[in-house]
């Protein structure tokens, strides 16, 4: 039999085992805020700001006195972050679009339910100097340039590479990549040159991380990576400028574009390759959009956000 190397046994003099010691109760404050219900109710009063009444944390996220440039923001995604960026405070906002009676449409609303200062310019992307004419513009008639969202873009799908034209290829790496790049140049000049430093967010892709099932979309996916990569890169040369650039990556999205029959199998098969089993909200990267924006992000510059229902994961 093997015997135990050591036995423990116990001390006769110490009697019963005793209980462990009760450590003593923490201080505990009551709250001296209740509404009717004897529940915890607002902030503390002295910490509000005076102007908006916000708590510190949440005045961060406030972009009182900014101009927002939002590319592709006619309709859709863009359309929906731009009203996002309004509601929390700037004081003008460009729309710069290929669409024009959607571009119209959107500057109305917009200022009919924030009081913005509403432009709407419409261009391609591609066009260098329209770009550079619109960003002097928005300066001499909206004041400066604190935000651009660079959410302009195609996608082609279901397209093999094999057999991808390759003027579709060249025209959605200009319009996506080329055009994002061209757009955010021209901004980060125009916040050289009033040196206050702003924020460039990217609207990327999930698809710049991974490569989508089922459909064919290799163009695509390069451009969305090629604009990830480019986030970072102007993130690391324009930091010292006081640009900070980032991007956000979506996953699928039930915009009007994908509530086609067309799509109504391939969407069962996102769905079903998402944890969340569902589509994305079109108001569902506003929060991201204000918070990249705002000072509440002021120490990240270089960071894309994947927004995709947990897509990736898998």
């Amino acid at each position: 039999m093997v015997m135990a190397e050591g036995v423990v046994t116990p001390n006769p003099a110490a009697g019963a085992a005793q209980p462990a010691a009760v450590p003593e109760r923490p201080q505990i404050v009551a709250p001296s805020r209740k509404n009717t219900h004897g529940v915890v109710s607002g902030p503390v009063p002295h910490i509000l700001d005076a102007a908006t009444g916000l708590t510190p944390t949440l005045q961060k996220f406030r972009l009182d006195g900014k101009v927002a440039v939002v590319t592709g923001g006619a309709r859709g995604l863009g359309f929906n972050m731009a009203s996002a960026l309004c509601e929390c405070g700037v004081k003008a906002i460009a729309i710069l679009d290929v669409l024009q009676d959607y571009g119209d449409d959107a500057i109305a609303l917009l200022h009919h339910k924030y009081g913005v200062a509403a432009a709407f310019y419409n261009i391609d992307v591609r066009d260098e100097k329209a770009v550079q004419d619109v960003i002097a513009s928005v300066q001499q008639n909206l004041g400066s340039v604190d935000i651009l969202l660079c959410s302009a873009g195609i996608a082609d799908s279901n397209i093999k590479a094999e057999e991808y034209p390759i003027d579709k290829f060249r025209r959605l790496i200009d319009i996506n990549l080329t055009g994002s790049f061209i757009c955010a140049q021209a901004a980060a000049q125009a916040m050289i040159a009033e040196g206050h430093g702003g924020s460039i967010i990217f609207i990327a892709s999930m698809s710049g991380h991974i490569v989508n099932y089922p459909q064919q979309q290799s163009c695509y996916n390069a451009s969305k990576a090629g604009v990830i990569h480019l986030m970072k890169s102007l993130a690391a040369e324009w930091a010292q400028y006081g640009i900070r650039c980032n991007s956000i990556s979506p996953g699928y999205m039930d915009t009007a574009l994908n509530r086609v029959p067309a799509l109504e199998a391939q969407k069962t098969i996102w769905k079903s390759r998402t944890p969340q089993e569902r589509l994305g909200n079109v108001d569902e990267l506003n929060n991201t959009a204000v918070f990249l924006a705002s000072e509440a992000s002021s120490f990240m510059t270089g960071s894309d956000l994947v927004i995709d229902g947990g897509y990736c994961c898998w």
